[in-house]
């Protein structure tokens, strides 16, 4: 499938237009800007041919303060024009960085499977750059340019018109070749996109796990693969830059023929013949340097919008994705929920043709625990995943309070639901802040409740500056029992009535665990709730508890009941309990 590419015409509708008043301000300004430089090189003229040859000193005097003026003029506009459209380019690339975020973290969890978080964070930081030349620099410089070249031209035409057209002749040799280079560098600029997002991801996971990569002693085999990456960057980088030196050395040899040969030797002839004037040879080589730069300038323009565009091919295919929230049958929206929960021969495959579940039937009544044990791989936490909605079935259907929920609205959903996994994420911070993280709002009262419900004042009322600790990225300064018990706290405080624990217990010692057993109790209490936990002494007093084993149910009762069987469940048991 063809990639789809970002026309000109579609980024001046969707970043230009709407700005259309500011553009049109700049563009006022740019035509003032471009006029004013016209009267330094249209004063030559006078000056050689009317005031040297006839000592005019008052007509001096007033042609000095007319270009002095023009260049003030120049000044002023060019401290608006920065104003105007460069900071309205950066306030743009501001705005568009937090729409593609909030697209981001609207799409559905298989995206962040299937994607580097370093690569994202490309995608949203660096994509965008290159708007400030659709709407500032570039903007200016290539309405600017054109503006500049179309007036050179007809004042050229009008002292000379064999002369004009003689220089023509090599610069339309240059745009033919500006144009093939462009279409070779644009591809090549999208490529450099995905190979950025490629390192950085690395890049970003192998700073994230460097107590890993030291503990195995892998640094070479990191710096190998981190190496590997930019000299792939390197040569993507070495083939725009061959394309734009072909630019650069035909403009030097073209644009140096269309000047300097065309002006010394043909000018030159025509000023022994008598049919130029010194004032008009002059003003003519001022006007053609005025229209050759911004000719040249609008090359490298041109190669800063194809990097533009291909930064926003890859934005667009980032704002095309659909998100989790907007499939057009979410039209259910929940007020309040009891929490009953209900899975009707669910099925789900991660790949085609290779069901990690099947046929899946049980239900989990309002307030009641469900645990879910099996060995690794077995399925538990793909129905945890189901049941949190971040997971769709494949097959059979999953409702809540028999509503199906693949036609419940998502965040009305979720505003019930909470969730604490095995290694509970922690935002870099302070303890208070991570347990506020889903109510920032609570009051003191119901922050410290969750406080002391998770136990975590047991380890803060050690602590010199108690809540307010900052723990450090994804909370390495705390222990893993610490880390849990505020993950925990965290869920308390959101007072879900749906809740998952995934192998919530797994990280603490035995006497945090004995602590966390008895904030479990009060956090499940009238909540219904998904356990998943390999040791199985933690979920004796769920109300069911189901064996999966190979994407099905096995084995499902009380504790008691399947001990009673002496199947599945009481190996598993029997053999946790002798080790």
């Amino acid at each position: 499938m063809a990639e789809k590419k970002v026309s000109i015409l579609t980024a001046f509708k969707t970043i230009i237009w709407p700005r259309r008043k500011l553009v049109f301000i700049g563009l006022l300004l740019i035509v003032i800007s471009k006029a004013a430089s016209f009267v330094a090189p249209i004063s030559l003229k006078y000056l050689m041919d009317d005031i040297v040859p006839n000592k005019d000193i008052p007509f001096l005097k007033t042609l000095v303060a007319l270009v002095i003026a023009a260049f003030l003029v120049q000044a002023i506009t060019s401290f608006l024009l920065t104003k105007v459209l460069s900071i309205q380019a950066q306030y743009l690339i501001s705005e568009l960085r937090a729409q593609v975020q909030k697209k981001v973290l609207s799409l559905p969890i298989s995206f962040f499977d299937n994607n580097k978080s370093g690569g994202l964070v490309s995608r949203i930081m660096s994509d965008v750059e290159g708007v400030r030349n659709l709407i500032g620099t570039g903007l200016v410089q290539l309405v600017g340019g054109t503006i500049t070249a179309v007036v050179s031209v007809v004042l050229l035409v009008q002292i000379s018109l064999t002369m004009t057209l003689m220089a023509f002749a090599p610069l339309i040799l240059f745009a033919f070749i500006s144009i093939k280079a462009f279409k070779i560098i644009r591809p090549v600029f999208r490529e450099r996109g995905k190979i950025n997002a490629e390192v950085k991801g690395r890049l970003t996971e192998t700073l994230s796990g460097v107590r890993v990569i030291k503990g195995f002693n892998a640094e070479e085999q990191e710096n190998k693969i981190f190496e590997k990456g930019v000299a792939k960057l390197y040569k993507n980088v070495k083939k725009s830059l061959t394309a734009t030196a072909v630019m650069t050395s035909s403009s030097t040899f073209l644009l140096g023929l269309a000047t300097t040969g065309i002006m010394m030797g043909y000018g030159g002839y025509l000023l022994i013949t008598g049919d130029l004037t010194t004032g008009e040879y002059f003003q003519f080589t001022f006007l053609l340097a005025l229209m050759v730069a911004p000719i040249v300038q609008m090359s490298n323009v041109g190669s800063q919008l194809t990097e533009a565009l291909a930064g926003l091919d890859r934005t667009e295919e980032l704002m095309n994705m659909t998100a989790e929230a907007d499939e057009k049958d979410r039209t259910i929206v929940l007020d309040d929920i009891k929490g009953d929960v209900a899975f009707n021969n669910v099925s789900f495959a991660y790949e085609e043709d290779k069901e990690v579940i099947t046929n899946v039937s049980f239900t989990v009544n309002s307030g009641k625990v469900v645990a879910l044990v099996g060995s690794s791989g077995s399925g538990k936490s793909t129905i945890a995943g189901l049941a949190a909605s971040f997971l769709n079935p494949d097959g059979g259907t999953i409702t809540i309070d028999g509503n199906d929920l693949s036609k419940i609205d998502l965040n009305s959903f979720r505003q019930h639901l909470g969730v604490v996994l095995q290694d509970d994420f922690l935002f870099e911070g302070t303890i208070r802040n991570n347990i506020l993280f889903p109510r920032p709002n609570a009051t003191e009262e119901e922050l410290l409740n969750a406080v002391e419900a998770a136990y975590v004042n047991e380890f803060t009322d050690r602590f010199d500056d108690g809540l307010e600790t900052l723990i450090g990225e994804r909370g390495v300064k705390l222990s893993g029992g610490q880390r849990q018990r505020i993950a925990i706290a965290r869920a308390i405080l959101a007072n879900p009535k749906i809740l998952i624990l995934d192998e919530a217990t797994s990280n603490l010692d035995t006497e945090s665990e004995a602590l966390i057993q008895k904030s479990l109790a009060t956090l499940t209490q009238g909540r219904t709730t998904f356990v998943i936990a390999h040791r199985l002494s933690t979920i004796r007093k769920a109300d069911q508890i189901l064996v999966i084993e190979n994407g099905e149910i096995a084995e499902s009762g009380t504790h008691d009941e399947l001990i009673a069987k002496e199947g599945r469940y009481f190996n598993l048991f029997t053999y946790q309990a002798r080790i």
